[in-house]
């Protein structure tokens, strides 16, 4: 109806079969702010609370769901949607890409929700789904010039373009990497004399497929130098390294992502600032934090403690019915972590829980004085367990 330019694309005359004929055949509706405008007789929505009012008042007029989208709010830091499907609202924040490349994001979005649709997807999935493909596709494609109106296109393409295919500086996240996942300790590496830096070359070597640098008493220039180097070592493997908590650190080496808990910045506001291509992971330990992370857009979701640990203070065990639990609610992958070590890492495994993609370890890797033969010991049982269980 209304164009991201702002150009009218139908008349008045089309609205009333619109809202009398369309959208009561409709599963979703997804207005911009000036077509919800329209369709309501050119009511103002300036603020996130003026569109849920707009897509509950459209909502009444049939379609199964609504999605609001605020690409073109002009006082919104964020690109944030508001979804309605008759009972609950729902934020969707992305990050605000800037760009004269914005031709067809209305009609990509549409296309790519019913094609999620058509695999299976739920509504919210679809359109989380259809939200990042857009999101991503405007990044890479924000510095093309082509033509000479005042929007371009955008490269609908971008994955196909491997290996250059990158989000930021990141290839595409894995969910398997999660496998092995090994958390540096910084109280750990002193007492047995070790640098970060040949910590995670030892991990490595090991066969981990993936390293959170967890360095808590480290000053930041002293990290930040750790943590080049340690990125230049995974990088030569192939293995992702990700920051826990320190965004500034993640965005100054060029880390592949950050690690957050709940009292952390949230993954929505760590996405704004890292881009759509970083992996982002949440500690979770209910249902609904699990959700959350999902909705704020985080790419994974790290669960426990499982077992007792003393590597973190004040962090309640969850057990094993505590994971089971998460991980039926989580949308994201799961990576179990917590006390986890070569004599019960197998019998994590072997819950087979949905999502349940791997182990976190911290103290059974580098609480030891040969890191790489532990990895490597740990990594044989988790092999072990996954033939088993093929």
């Amino acid at each position: 109806m209304v164009s991201t330019s702002g150009d009218t694309l139908s008349g008045p005359s089309t609205l009333a079969t619109y809202r009398d004929e369309l959208f009561s055949m409709a599963d979703i509706v997804t207005p911009n702010v000036k077509e919800a405008s329209k369709l309501l007789g050119d009511v103002s929505l300036h603020t996130i609370s003026d569109m849920c009012n707009a897509a509950e008042s459209i909502y009444k007029l049939g379609p199964k769901y609504v999605l609001v989208k605020g690409g073109d709010m002009p006082d919104s830091s964020d690109a944030i949607d508001v979804l309605f499907d008759g009972k609950e609202f729902t934020e969707l924040r992305g990050l605000r890409i800037k760009t004269r490349n914005t031709h067809g994001t209305g009609c990509t979005l549409a296309s790519c929700i019913a094609a999620e649709l058509a695999k299976g997807a739920t509504m919210l999935h679809a359109v989380q789904a259809a939200k990042k493909f857009v999101e991503s596709a405007l990044y890479h494609s924000k510095d093309l010039v082509i033509g000479n109106g005042p929007q371009g296109p955008f490269d609908h393409h971008f994955e196909l373009k491997s290996p250059s295919y990158k989000m930021g500086s990141l290839q595409k996240f894995n969910p398997d990497d999660l496998f092995l996942y090994a958390v540096t300790d910084s109280g750990m590496n002193k007492k047995w004399g070790r640098s970060i830096k040949d910590a995670v070359k030892a991990a490595i070597e090991g066969g981990a497929t993936i390293v959170q640098l967890r360095e808590k008493d480290a000053e930041t220039r002293e990290f930040l130098e750790a943590a080049k180097a340690c990125v230049e070592i995974c990088k030569s493997s192939g293995v992702p390294l990700l920051i826990n908590d320190r965004v500034d650190v993640a965005l100054a080496c060029d880390a592949d992502g950050v690690h957050v808990g709940q009292s952390d910045m949230p993954a929505w506001e760590v996405r704004r600032l890292l881009g759509p291509g970083k992996i982002i992971g949440v500690s979770c330990k209910t249902p609904a934090q699990a959700e959350q992370a999902w909705k704020d857009g985080a790419d994974y979701i790290g669960c426990g403690g499982v077992f007792p640990t003393t590597t973190k203070a004040n962090n309640p065990t969850l057990g094993f019915e505590g994971l089971r639990t998460v991980c039926l609610a989580s949308k994201l992958p799961v990576v179990a972590i917590g006390g986890i070590n070569a004599g019960n890492a197998g019998s994590v495994m072997e819950l087979g829980l949905p999502n349940l993609k791997g182990v976190a370890v911290v103290s059974a890797l580098f609480d030891r004085e040969r890191v790489a033969a532990e990895t490597r010991n740990l990594r044989s049982i988790l092999m072990k367990n996954a033939y088993s269980r093929s």
